[in-house]
């Protein structure tokens, strides 16, 4: 098999890479992952193990979002050079590259004028990462780990949850299981900072608080069944992010508003900017943080405003 390739075949049908880095991002979207927000980066900038230079456009989005906990990756010859190999069942991932036919033999690009005049091919390799392989070891840079602070406000928040789902830091990524009600968290040393962390775990709780044992929210485990899944998708993203918002202000951790409010703005952008979804995504927020507090039928709204 080739490593590089202008198209891939799926089910018969040959598809360019445009459509396949495209499929990539909207799969992770439509599961609760936005691949440009991810605030743990502790596994470095995706970078080739062997020539130690780091990808670039799409192809720092497509691997970084793969979430490993280090973003070394090499190609299966490069692999082959140092003696190693890949684990059993292990798949590569795609790196996308423009091909110009044109090419100088040294090696170099044409200049952007000539460049301009030749039609380039968006063709890709493959590649595997560290984890994957196998006797490669001593070739891996030692991972740097910053060290992690409790904040109390948080910490209070998320221990007086009442009947709490499974938290654990098992995976190198950020989910809610409904089905095993299981939130999985990356290592908080892994976060950009320990705010960032507990803005993570704020929004995974959020949709927890959908499960059948507590508000029973429809569009969180039902969302795959329905026949707009993208939209269930996108509206059960805005009340976590809310909601995390929400909490976040309560714990004082609100230096994150703004990166929470952007990826809020992103979702809007799925929901064709309809504001009527916000209004609902607000409430029902509102509702997954009255659970959380265990505040539940205490609002403000409750309040008698004097005359």
């Amino acid at each position: 098999m080739s490593n590089s390739t202008e198209n891939a075949k799926s089910g018969g049908i040959k598809k360019d890479v445009f459509t396949i880095v495209t499929e990539k991002i909207i799969e992770q979207l439509e599961h609760g992952t936005v691949p440009w927000h991810k605030p743990w980066t502790n596994a470095g900038m995706p970078t080739n193990l062997i020539s130690k230079k780091a990808y670039r456009g799409i192809n720092l989005m497509l691997l970084s979002m793969l979430g490993y906990e280090q973003n070394f990756f090499l190609t299966f010859k490069q692999l082959q050079e140092i003696k190693g190999s890949v684990k059993k069942d292990e798949k590569p991932h795609m790196v996308a590259y423009w091909n110009f036919p044109d090419r100088k033999e040294d090696g170099e690009q044409p200049e952007q004028e000539e460049r301009e005049s030749k039609k380039a091919i968006l063709r890709y390799y493959l590649v595997y990462n560290v984890s994957q392989c196998t006797g490669i070891d001593d070739k891996i840079p030692p991972v740097t780990v910053r060290e992690a602070q409790p904040l109390v406000a948080c910490d209070a928040i998320v221990s007086g949850m009442p009947n709490p789902p499974t938290i654990k830091h098992k995976e190198a990524r950020a989910y809610y299981s409904p089905l095993a009600d299981l939130v999985n968290m990356p290592k908080q040393s892994t976060f950009e900072s320990d705010e960032s962390y507990y803005a993570t775990l704020f929004h995974e709780l959020v949709h927890s608080t959908g499960h059948h044992s507590r508000l029973d929210r429809f569009g969180l485990i039902q969302m795959s069944e329905i026949s707009d899944g993208k939209h269930a998708y996108s509206f059960e993203e805005l009340i976590a992010e809310i909601g995390s918002s929400y909490l976040q202000c309560y714990a004082g951790i609100s230096s994150q508003f703004e990166q929470s409010a952007a990826y809020v703005a992103g979702w809007l952008q799925v929901l064709k900017n309809d504001h009527r979804f916000v209004i609902s995504a607000s409430s029902a927020a509102q509702k997954a943080v009255d659970y959380i507090l265990g505040a539940v039928g205490e609002t403000e709204e409750t309040l008698t405003v004097s005359e």
